[in-house]
């Protein structure tokens, strides 16, 4: 019987593991790498993306704090504490699929 209990073990672990390892958060991060006159870059874990201020004006005339306090949520959404701002990364690839935008 006790090699019985020993495999049982062995699977109850391997089956908790697993469900750690899809519990586990987001090892990503968000980083403003640039800001300038016609926009900001951020980094998402190996990615860089140019968030020009034609199509994301929120982000224009914010204070550099303001902007580079970026974190990421889940796997693709970027949340701008300061400014109460969420991004999609679709949405910063793809801006032209998404051509409703809040006016200031």
């Amino acid at each position: 019987m006790v090699g019985v209990s020993n495999l049982t073990s062995k699977k109850s672990l391997k089956n908790i593991m697993t469900i750690l390892s899809k519990l586990g958060r987001c090892i990503l991060e968000a980083e403003v790498t640039n800001v300038s006159t016609h926009g900001l870059w951020v980094l998402v874990g190996d990615k860089e993306f140019f968030l020009p201020y034609e199509q994301f004006p929120w982000f224009k005339d914010k204070t550099i704090n303001d902007i580079t306090k970026v974190e990421i949520f889940g796997e693709d959404h970027l949340y701008w504490e300061n400014l109460d701002m969420d991004l999609s990364l679709e949405i910063i690839e793809h801006p032209e699929r998404f051509p409703l935008q809040a006016r200031i």
